[in-house]
């Protein structure tokens, strides 16, 4: 019901491996192996969770180019419940080696993007989401770190879509308060440094928030901190937002499950207003 275009148009270059995911990862990278170019696609959770022993041992050990493809990332599949969520996916992918991680913003991004991924030489992961940018935004053209608002309040860093949510809210503010709002859609930080300008921003401010559709342990968050620690002498306050849960009192959507994380735009800017 989605990918028979795709498949109409590769024709034998397209394996439909079946329920059986962890085949498909090692077939993938058999394939690899012999040189030819492994995109390997399902829903979030049973590309990267049911398969990782595969994507471990026979993709990242033998440090093979094949690109993983989740859909629905973070709370995407909101009311399937806890085994859906994909909220510690680039946590955990990165923690292999080579692993690079990318998190479109915007629906605009996404041929960028798999052009990026093509020509990446290690092992990468696409997380794919609803971008949800207001109708009359103009989406810059892509790039892995954009500020998609300015003025004089804090500075917000938000990963993939989630930051096109916040558009509508911060653009409403009046300019000295309305935060800087900086959209990521790359990882590592090692494979993907902070523009200058941002890290300035920082300084400036002394308060930074972070968000992202993703549990705090291996989250950017954890790693932003690491980085400001060790490798700045900045002196700067964070205040994380972050998927509190994969399971709450009640099953609900996407944009439900957001608002149980305080990770909504009005749980955004009453967390701005409080810093």
């Amino acid at each position: 019901m989605a990918l028979e275009p795709l498949q109409l148009a590769m024709g034998a270059r397209f394996i439909n491996t079946g329920v059986a995911e962890q085949n498909m990862v090692s077939v993938a990278a058999a394939m690899a192996r012999q040189g030819l170019e492994a995109w390997v696609y399902s829903i979030a959770p049973f590309c990267y969770a049911r398969p990782f022993e595969q994507i471990r041992n026979d993709i990242a050990f033998h440090d093979l180019p094949v690109k993983l493809i989740g859909n629905g990332g973070g709370y995407g599949y909101g009311v399937m419940g806890p085994t859906h969520h994909a909220i510690e996916d680039y946590g955990v992918l990165l923690t292999l080696p080579g692993f690079r991680a990318f998190v479109p913003v915007f629906d605009d991004d996404i041929s960028a993007v798999i052009d990026r991924m093509g020509d990446c030489a290690n092992p990468a992961y696409l997380r794919l989401g609803r971008g949800e940018q207001p109708a009359d935004f103009a989406v810059p053209a892509y790039a892995p770190w954009r500020q998609l608002s300015s003025g004089g309040g804090p500075v917000v860093i938000a990963v993939g879509p989630l930051a096109s949510t916040y558009i509508a809210s911060f653009l409403k503010l009046p300019e000295g308060a309305r935060p800087k709002l900086w959209a990521l859609a790359e990882l590592p930080l090692q494979s993907n440094p902070m523009p200058a300008e941002l890290l300035a921003q920082i300084e400036a401010a002394r308060v930074i928030h972070v968000a992202e559709e993703h549990v705090q342990r291996g989250s950017f968050g954890a790693e932003l901190a690491l980085h400001l620690l060790t490798e700045t002498r900045m002196q700067v306050r964070m205040v994380h937002h972050y998927a509190r849960a994969h399971r709450f009192e009640r099953y609900g959507s996407q944009n439900y499950l957001r608002k149980c994380s305080a990770l909504d735009a009005a749980s955004m800017l009453a967390a701005i207003e409080g810093s």
